[in-house]
């Protein structure tokens, strides 16, 4: 069989509903038709359009999952809803109007929570130079321990933040998406600490680091990319905090990808977990040439 006959059955396939044995079948001839010898022009358009169509057949498998998971998430809160409802409605003389009001306005505030991460999320992934420099979306230099500063000292956490902060830390970026990333970092802290929470702020080669560390039980190594993941949340974490959406962590990585840097998680010296945001600090990210962009897409405790 030749590979424009092979190209042709693999785009295809792609029009096929995504199932497991579907996607099984797609990739071995998706990597064969990127192996064939040859450096001729058919030989290498048939590359380039595998490769294009690989890109697509990932985003499309993305957005399918994408779709499932929500839909799951959001039929949780409406379900409660409307349970409470029709309860009122049955029993209208045995409903106290204050009691369900609250539940209702309770259930109402998970589901605008989700709602308004998934549009952050949305954003932030969204691609184009419209959205890339849309009004407050053009990046500014932020001091990351001045940053972390003026947002600790704003809050009123159940235990004390301890700050360890170098001065003159300047990266490029939206300072209203750092906040909700140190926002999200220091929630999770807050929530699994036992004594302390540590926010560090430094620098390590041309990256600036902004380090937040607690003592709490840390989380098993198994876990540690999952819970980057949109809609994971870990049991312990479950307990603590039955109204968050599950997307604090997946937003927070979509930024700092976004952001050209990375977000890790490991072992805090205390054994807690040990959040460790990397971006490229300002004057090396100039002296690259890099541009800031929101068209990367990658997976709360």
């Amino acid at each position: 069989m030749d590979r424009l006959t092979k190209l042709r059955q693999y785009v295809d396939a792609l029009g096929t509903p995504g199932t497991a044995d579907g996607d099984a079948d797609r990739w071995p001839v998706h990597d064969e038709l990127l192996t064939f010898p040859g450096e001729d022009e058919v030989t290498r358009l048939t590359r380039s359009v595998t490769r294009c169509m690989g890109r697509l057949e990932q985003a499309l498998r993305q957005q399918r999952r994408f779709a499932s998971e929500v839909s799951h998430e959001l039929r949780n809160p409406i379900a409660a809803l409307r349970v409470r409802l029709e309860e009122a409605q049955l029993h209208p003389r045995q409903t106290r109007m204050e009691d369900l009001i609250d539940q209702t306005l309770a259930d109402v505030d998970r589901l605008e929570a989700i709602v308004t991460d998934l549009l952050l999320l949305s954003r932030i992934e969204a691609t184009g130079s419209e959205s890339r420099y849309n009004g407050a979306r053009i990046p500014e230099a932020v001091d990351l321990a001045e940053l972390v500063s003026s947002e600790c000292f704003r809050r009123v956490d159940r235990l004390g933040n301890k700050l360890r902060l170098a001065p003159g830390v300047m990266v490029m970026g939206i300072r209203n998406e750092l906040v909700r990333v140190l926002t999200n970092l220091l929630d999770n802290a807050q929530r699994h600490a036992i004594h302390e929470v540590e926010v560090e702020v430094g620098r390590n080669g041309h990256s600036a680091e902004l380090i937040v560390s607690d003592d709490g039980d840390g989380i098993a190594e198994v876990d540690r990319k999952r819970i980057f993941e949109r809609f994971v949340r870990l049991d312990a974490s479950y307990q603590r905090d039955r109204n968050g959406t599950g997307l604090g962590l997946a937003i927070s990585r979509e930024i700092a990808h976004a952001h050209h840097g990375t977000l890790e998680v490991g072992k805090s010296a205390s054994g807690g977990a040990r959040f460790v945001l990397r971006l490229p600090l300002s004057d090396h990210l100039a002296l690259s040439g890099q541009v800031l962009s929101y068209d990367r897409a990658n997976g709360s405790r």
